[in-house]
């Protein structure tokens, strides 16, 4: 389309912001005695009684009992079925009768979308009694159970949570590479594949990049996917999980990272407690307090396990998960804490960027953090020094010349620094109590399962 002067015009029409709906879950319909009001979701259940029926209605976070009677509403109550996406009006009326003093009586339903299928589990009851396995399999339909997307609010509020306390200690957020040319961790769990014709990985942590931006920003974070090749099947591991990672900056001692990590889970639970007390409830969740937490000393945790319950030392460079669970069990009887900090692993156990105890040179300035019996965190001080790294890698038999974008950073200066890793999906288990982490994971990576 051409004006007089020669330019061009086109038919465009413009979308206001000020048109926003409103957000969803953000105010209750108590607020509107005697209003209407329009609300959407799906209809998670109906219950037909004499003359009317009592419908369910599933919103973003919320279910809502409605009345569907001939005296309110002309749709008949055979033209609903559960799952269906509806529009609906409603008149807010109080009724004494309601746990909420108030009931929704439906004046209007718009039909958005009708299901083509019965629901290959039951998701519409309090507990679902599908097992594992088949909820893993029917995942899209099984997160609409109440109790099953109330797990992931909670997770999403943990991430909240973090995010907001790190950014408040003075953190920067950053976003690095999950497809990269060396693994961080080293050994045989390690996706490989093809990277036009090159050989690369998927990242096992963000380790090498968050200690570069430490030398960058001073103290950096990141909540992202990591990739672990590791060809266990119990109950406690993930081929793909989320990573909590942060990284500091002229630190005088790995101390400091624990101090750090344990008030960043103590702001989280107190947001919890806070803001999503409905989830919590729904879940019977006991949150635990975090006011210090203990800390022992690898070797010294090996030698209570065994002398208190009678063990026979078995690994004698790691934790077993029996051990943690263990010792757990001592720390809650002897401190009250369902948290516990075991440091100086050995040398031998740990990365080669962590750097050795200089009195003890055989453990390392590294920690564990133990929550109800199982390990989410691994953390610790890294070596800063180019010297010091570089040895420490030809020591190991590594090539040097294969880490070349890493220690570049060693021999422009690094500051004293170190950081720690929390595994979300662990971290969310054993708070709200699972019996395994696949259920806190929205969609898990195992050694079986890659779909859906």
């Amino acid at each position: 389309m051409m004006k007089e002067n020669g330019s061009t015009t086109y038919p465009f029409e413009t979308i206001p912001i000020s048109a926003l709906s409103a957000v969803p879950g953000k105010e209750e319909p108590g607020a509107h005695i005697g209003e209407e009001i329009t609300l959407c979701g799906s209809i998670h259940k109906i219950r037909r009684m004499s003359g009317f029926a009592f419908v369910i209605l599933r919103t973003s976070r919320d279910l809502f009992q409605c009345v569907l009677s001939p005296e309110f509403c002309s749709v008949p109550t055979d033209g609903l079925k559960e799952e269906m996406c509806v529009r609906i009006r409603a008149l807010v009326a109080k009724e004494a009768r309601s746990r909420t003093g108030w009931e929704l009586r439906l004046t209007a339903v718009e039909i958005l979308s009708r299901p083509a299928m019965e629901l290959p589990v039951v998701v519409n009851q309090k507990r679902m009694t599908a097992s594992l396995e088949t909820m893993l399999d029917h995942r899209p339909v099984a997160l609409r159970n109440e109790k099953e997307r109330a797990v992931f609010r909670l997770q999403h509020g943990l991430c909240r949570a973090f995010r907001a306390f790190l950014e408040n200690q003075g953190f920067t957020e950053i976003h690095t590479p999950k497809l990269v040319s060396q693994g961080a961790e080293g050994g045989a769990n390690i996706f490989r594949l093809d990277y036009f014709g090159k050989e690369a990985y998927l990242a096992q942590s963000p380790q090498f990049y968050k200690q570069m931006m430490t030398g960058v920003y001073e103290r950096v974070f990141e909540i992202g996917p990591v990739f672990r090749a590791e060809k266990h099947d119990t109950a406690r591991h993930l081929n793909e999980y989320t990573s909590v990672d942060f990284e500091m900056g002229y630190i005088s001692g790995f101390e400091e990272i624990c101090r750090m990590e344990a008030a960043m889970i103590r702001y989280a639970l107190e947001t919890l407690e806070e803001e999503y007390e409905k989830e919590l409830a729904l879940l019977s969740v006991k949150l635990p307090r975090v006011r210090e937490i203990p800390s022992i000393r690898f070797h010294a945790a090996k030698e209570l396990v065994a002398e208190h319950f009678g063990r026979p030392v078995c690994e004698k460079e790691d934790l077993e998960p029996e051990e943690e669970k263990l010792l757990s069990q001592l720390v809650w009887e002897e401190t009250g804490s369902d948290f516990v900090f075991v440091t100086h692993y050995p040398s031998s156990k740990r990365p080669f960027y962590a750097m050795e105890d200089p009195a003890h040179p055989e453990v390392t300035l590294s920690f564990d953090l133990l929550f109800r019996g199982l390990e989410v965190t691994t953390g610790g001080q890294r070596i800063h020094d180019y010297a010091a790294q570089l040895a420490k890698m030809e020591q190991r038999g590594m090539d040097p010349s294969l880490f070349a974008g890493y220690l570049e950073m060693h021999r422009a200066g690094m500051p004293p620094h170190g950081g720690l890793g929390l595994g979300l999906e662990r971290f969310t288990a054993r708070l709200l109590e699972l019996d395994n982490v696949r259920r806190a994971c929205l969609f898990p990576r195992d050694i079986h399962r890659i779909m859906p």
